[in-house]
């Protein structure tokens, strides 16, 4: 193997029932080494090196697959740490919507409200998986076959998701869907990140650059009110790097009602463009992130705590990482003043979003 030769091999996980769970291992010599799941798509570890050359895994996780299946049982304080995000990603009022005259009823699992594809969403599945050992990338794609009335959603749905890891110390994300009937998608990847490495405390002196001039301003049950508000004059203006917890405990009524962050920024560009820039102070670690999507929801952690031990065997608490999800807007299938979310046969999904790790000087 050369020295510039990248790696990708799979290792059994373990099982879920009958079914075998796997690892697979994304790995470019001296930069990114990228661990993936085929149980809900999940991102369980990513290792980038600081402004030394030293790694340390920067995003949350388990340590074993028993660890992510008890957080999707009924009743947990659901995560979502790394997975694959559907049918609809965010919130979901009262969890109905009509479409085309039919009224569809979803399970609720967050208050009033559907959230993240409901109780079974797509981060409990285990998702078909192929390596791919490509020119400039190695990676995995995952498939998913959810039938119609899945998770009361309305139309069978093939869905891939696929990973790749390049020599630049790029991560893409590409989803692509079909439906046999009209209905709604909304897909991301709900990684956490803390630049400073997993487990090392809270991300409150890591900066955060939002390429976005408005958000979305939420009611009690986090449900979007009106339109979209700008963010100057506010703690939600993020348009120039500001740590995230420099403004977190302000006395605004949108803080207070979140717990902190947890909105949707409507991005000021669209169609694989710049949408967010992290760093860490300390280390030198920089994540940029593009992405073909209309909106990016930033949630900084607030309901972690800290009987959730990750990969590292520490425990993480409140704000021990942020969330950077690139997707459309809650409620969109309640509202026709917000890019549409609907699919149609013949149509396709297609969406991707680029993380990318470097360091400052």
């Amino acid at each position: 193997m050369s020295q510039r030769e990248p790696e990708l091999r799979r290792e059994r996980f373990g099982r879920v029932g009958d079914t075998d769970v796997h690892r697979y291992v994304l790995a470019w010599p001296g930069g990114l080494t990228v661990r993936v799941l085929d149980y809900g798509g999940v991102i369980q570890s990513l290792e980038a090196p600081d402004r030394h050359g030293v790694p340390a895994n920067v995003v949350l996780g388990f340590p074993a697959l028993d660890d992510y299946v008890a957080n999707n049982r009924p009743g947990a304080a659901r995560v979502f740490f790394g997975a694959v995000i559907g049918r609809y990603a965010n919130r979901i009022a009262r969890g109905a919507f009509t479409l085309d005259d039919v009224q569809h009823q979803l399970p609720l699992n967050n208050g009033p409200n559907s959230l993240h594809g409901g109780p079974a969403g797509f981060d409990t599945r285990v998702w078909s998986a192929t390596e791919l050992h490509e020119t400039d990338s190695v990676g995995v794609r995952l498939e998913l076959v959810s039938p119609h009335g899945d998770g009361g959603f309305p139309g069978a749905v093939d869905a891939q998701v696929t990973y790749r890891l390049d020599r630049h110390n790029r991560l893409s994300i590409t989803y692509h869907a079909t439906t046999d009937a009209p209905t709604v998608l909304n897909m991301t990847n709900h990684t956490y990140w803390n630049l400073a490495g997993e487990g090392s405390g809270d991300v409150h002196r890591q900066s955060l650059m939002l390429n976005a001039s408005r958000f979305c301003a939420v009611d009690e049950a986090l449900i979007p009110v009106g339109g979209p508000v700008p963010v100057e004059a506010s703690p939600f203006d993020f348009r120039l790097p500001t740590a995230i917890g420099a403004r977190i405990r302000a006395a605004h009524p949108q803080l207070r009602i979140a717990g902190g962050y947890d909105h949707n920024w409507v991005l000021d560009s669209s169609g694989a463009s710049f949408a967010a820039q992290a760093c860490d102070p300390v280390s030198g670690r920089l994540l940029t992130l593009w992405t073909s999507e209309p909106g990016l929801q930033f949630y900084s952690g607030n309901f972690l705590t800290e009987d959730l031990v990750g990969t590292g065997g520490r425990p993480y608490g409140r704000g021990a990482g942020f969330a950077l999800e690139a997707q459309h807007f809650p409620d969109s299938p309640n509202r026709q003043d917000f890019p549409s979310t609907v699919l149609r046969p013949g149509d396709v999904y297609h969406q991707e979003t680029v993380f990318q790790l470097s360091t400052t000087d």
